[in-house]
């Protein structure tokens, strides 16, 4: 979850703050950082620093910032997405500072320079981190992309200046790897190769973030004749940050995702979310026949153009079977692996990287064990120092003998709701101050309906004894008729959707708004065989 600090006495700055989403368990719930490592050694950052948008370096911020309430420095393109999600929790935005790839800034005894390095997303930057004597580069993920689509290759010569460096801070991710990762120009190449090769329509499924390939991807759809549409809230979202920061001045105008019955099927192009069969993203929804106004069948084809990400085999295998179901042609990274590359350095990479920094230590950070031990290998047959193989919670001291283990600190998971929001004006949070007007308990449970909107299932849970007199039976018709009309694509969406519907509604009919708890649960429809 990327969440990594660094101290000098008793000033410390955390560097990113990223969540995992939970496939293996119910509901997928968020799994992020455990502060209470931080708050038993007293530790509360004066700044948060972000090396790029990833979720896996963003996604915890909203969650975790409201205890910390510093500064937080974001190149552009991060700090957009940033203040998109805070928004959504009712968060404000001014403590989100943008800091331009290349610029450096003050933190108390830290000074901190933003290095630009190629990765799966514009502005990605490695950190050089600087206090009396010692210099750290904290690289973030990376890699030597000679053709990168969007931005430029990265400078031999902005690393050499800073050389050499006492530690690198380093991603292990592809260390195992011999050779050289693919460049994004190859991968530009190769989709539109198998994008005219296809007969029927065809949709390309990776990740939003990865706004080269969705450019490529674009581009490839107009040389080869077809238009363009987007399909997920995360693509439609990113490519809307990405447009307004000048990113994708020269893709193909879009077209809604309802006027593409009209367009034959050889002039079709989607750009989906959903490839790593997340239940209820836009290839998921094609898979199962429930997108309302778009079907795929006998001579489309689906592109993945994303490996798959440890732990989402099983969803991504049923998400491929439903497709092969309806008579899809696949193309994904067994069959075409030339259709995806890796935003991770592999073993030329680190060597040419370290030869230009010339670092003393290396720390190999990201990754399992097995890509950190053989990071470790390649470090010392170059030279590097690196002695220790970091887990979670452990507390490392550099000085003028190196790396020392000070101390490890389990780290328990951390599991939020992905449901989970910021208290809002009347809204209260389990464990908050019990409200002097009352408090009133909401439960439901619901699935989504054919036409994108959701409908209840079972009965309503409202406890509202403390609040006063409230009409339940014209409460739930009204609330069965606000889910049939709202448009969310998630739980977490419908939440935020219903929250001020709610809010009005019992303005309304109440002498006083009470604190509201409310918990939605996701269930599947019950089918005919059920309900005998």
């Amino acid at each position: 979850m990327n969440l990594s600090l660094y101290g000098v006495e008793s000033h410390w700055i955390a560097v990113d703050c990223g969540m995992m989403i939970r496939q293996d368990l119910p509901d997928s719930p968020l799994q992020v950082p455990n502060l209470d490592t931080l708050e038993t050694l007293g530790i509360t950052p004066r700044a948060l620093i972000i090396t790029h948008g990833h979720e896996d370096h963003i996604g915890a911020a909203a969650w975790l910032w409201p205890q910390w309430g510093c500064p937080i420095h974001a190149t552009p393109l991060a700090a957009g997405l940033l203040r998109l999600k805070f928004a959504e929790r009712g968060l404000a935005t001014d403590a989100i500072r943008v800091i331009e790839p290349g610029e450096a800034l003050e933190c108390g005894p830290f000074t901190l320079r933003y290095l630009p390095l190629t990765h799966s997303i514009p502005e990605s930057c490695a950190l050089l981190v600087a206090t009396g004597d010692h210099r750290v580069l904290h690289t973030g993920d990376w890699k030597l992309d000679p053709e990168p689509l969007i931005g430029a290759p990265v400078s031999a010569s902005t690393f050499r200046a800073i050389a050499p460096v006492d530690l690198v801070v380093g991603d292990s991710t592809n260390a195992p790897l011999p050779g050289h990762s693919r460049s994004e120009g190859e991968v530009a190449v190769a989709l539109e190769h198998a994008i005219a090769r296809c007969e029927g329509r065809v949709v390309v499924s990776c990740f939003a973030s990865n706004l080269a390939r969705v450019l490529a991807i674009g581009r490839a759809a107009q040389r080869c004749g077809r238009r363009v549409s987007l399909m997920g809230r995360s693509m439609e979202r990113m490519v809307r940050v990405a447009r307004g920061l000048g990113y994708l001045d020269d893709f193909p105008p879009l077209v809604p995702v309802s006027d593409l019955g009209y367009l034959p099927a050889k002039e079709v192009l989607v750009i989906a979310t959903g490839s790593q069969g997340e239940p209820r993203a836009a290839l998921q929804r094609l898979a199962r026949g429930r997108h309302p106004t778009f079907e795929l069948g006998h001579g489309d084809s689906v592109i993945f153009s994303a490996k798959a990400i440890p732990g989402n085999e099983l969803l991504i295998q049923r998400l491929k079977a439903g497709l092969e179901h309806l008579g899809v042609a696949l193309l994904d990274e067994f069959n075409h692996p030339e259709l995806h590359a890796s935003g991770h350095p592999a073993q030329d990479e680190l060597r040419t990287f370290y030869g230009w920094v010339k670092p003393g230590h290396l720390l190999p950070v990201h990754g399992e064990p097995r890509h950190q031990q053989a990071h470790q290998a390649l470090a010392e047959t170059l030279g590097i120092r690196a002695p220790l193989i970091p887990t979670n919670g452990d507390l490392i001291r550099l000085d003028g003998d190196g790396l020392t283990l000070e101390a490890r600190h389990p780290q328990p998971p951390c599991i939020v709701s992905q449901n989970a929001v910021a208290p809002l004006p009347g809204l209260g949070a389990e464990g908050g101050p019990r409200s002097r007007h009352g408090s009133l308990y909401l439960a439901l449970s619901v699935t989504a309906t054919e036409a994108r909107g959701w409908t209840r299932i079972g009965r309503l849970m409202l406890d509202a004894s403390d609040t006063g007199r409230l009409d339940e039976d014209a409460f739930t018709d009204w609330l069965d008729m606000q889910l049939l009309e709202l448009r969310a694509e998630t739980l977490a969406e419908l939440r935020l959707a219903l929250q001020p519907k709610l809010l009005a509604w019992f303005a309304d009919h109440l002498r006083r708004i009470p604190a509201i708890h409310l918990q939605i649960l996701a269930v599947e429809a019950p089918s005919l065989s059920d309900l005998d």
